[in-house]
């Protein structure tokens, strides 16, 4: 396992934020995905999400619902999932799945989470599940060392922040946009100031977790933007849509990956 708090570690040590990329497994196949998600380190990645897919994405948005439908389709499951967390970890990255509950709760807590720590896998990344639902999660997760990445939203209370940050290991992952995933024209107003309260909130409690911020980024020039005030910029539709969009051509889309990824990664950079 390489841990996240290396990364972070590393892009505090540059005076940068980390770049967060996201696929899920098994889009457009197995074999595809572990080489869309090897390019995207190759290509300046720090960390990688994984998703795992499925049948009932309620807070994912039209993007990422259809590359999950086209993962199901192609009868992925989660020891494949499993197998890309195994392939990309290889890599050196840290890399964590994002994934709703169930699949996780219908797996087994603690055989899911022996077979992510197996795999080499961070943590998890987990939605729909908060740290006063999520007990079972959590002391599997603790007697592994794996990561807990719980999210915050602009309408978290101090009290679920503090909660949340208290329970959160790895980042904490900022969603600071009121709404499904799915990439924006332009950057969230409510961004800056969630991440200003959870400063404050983890400052009071004398932690430096890191806070990660997702909200629909695009192209480096949002990347700067979200850089210069977060620990880590979150990409995941962006990075989807490219894939979905190249079809059949696998070779067209991965080029068009790797120029995504600089652009996001040279955004980091100047953030």
């Amino acid at each position: 396992m390489t841990f996240t708090r290396d990364a972070f570690a590393r892009t505090r040590s540059e005076g940068r934020a980390a770049l967060v990329g996201y696929l899920p497994a098994g889009f457009p196949d197995v074999a595809g995905s572990i080489e869309a998600l090897k390019l995207m380190v190759d290509a300046g990645c720090d960390i990688i999400e994984i998703g795992l897919p499925y049948s009932d994405p309620v807070m994912d948005g039209p993007t990422i619902q259809a590359a999950a439908l086209q993962a199901l389709q192609g009868g992925v499951r989660t020891a494949d999932v499993l197998r890309t967390v195994e392939a990309v970890a290889a890599t050196g990255t840290p890399t964590l799945v994002m994934t709703y509950w169930n699949p996780v709760e219908r797996h087994g807590v603690e055989r899911f989470a022996q077979g992510l720590l197996d795999a080499g896998g961070a943590g998890l990344i987990t939605p729909d599940l908060t740290p006063d639902s999520g007990a079972e999660w959590i002391a599997a997760a603790d007697a592994r060392g794996l990561d807990k990445v719980f999210l915050v939203a602009p309408s978290s209370t101090e009290d679920r922040l503090a909660m949340t940050t208290a329970a959160s290991r790895g980042f904490v992952y900022a969603t600071a946009v009121m709404g499904v995933t799915g990439v924006r024209a332009s950057t969230s107003d409510l961004a800056g100031p969630l991440v200003s309260r959870t400063r404050a909130v983890l400052g009071a409690a004398a932690s430096d977790l890191p806070i990660g911020v997702g909200l629909g980024v695009s192209n480096g020039t949002q990347a700067a933007e979200v850089a210069g005030y977060a620990d880590a910029v979150i990409v995941g539709s962006a990075f989807v849509r490219t894939l979905l969009d190249a079809g059949a051509d696998a070779a067209a889309g991965l080029a068009a990956l790797r120029a995504l990824t600089e652009d996001l990664a040279n955004g980091v950079r100047r953030g």
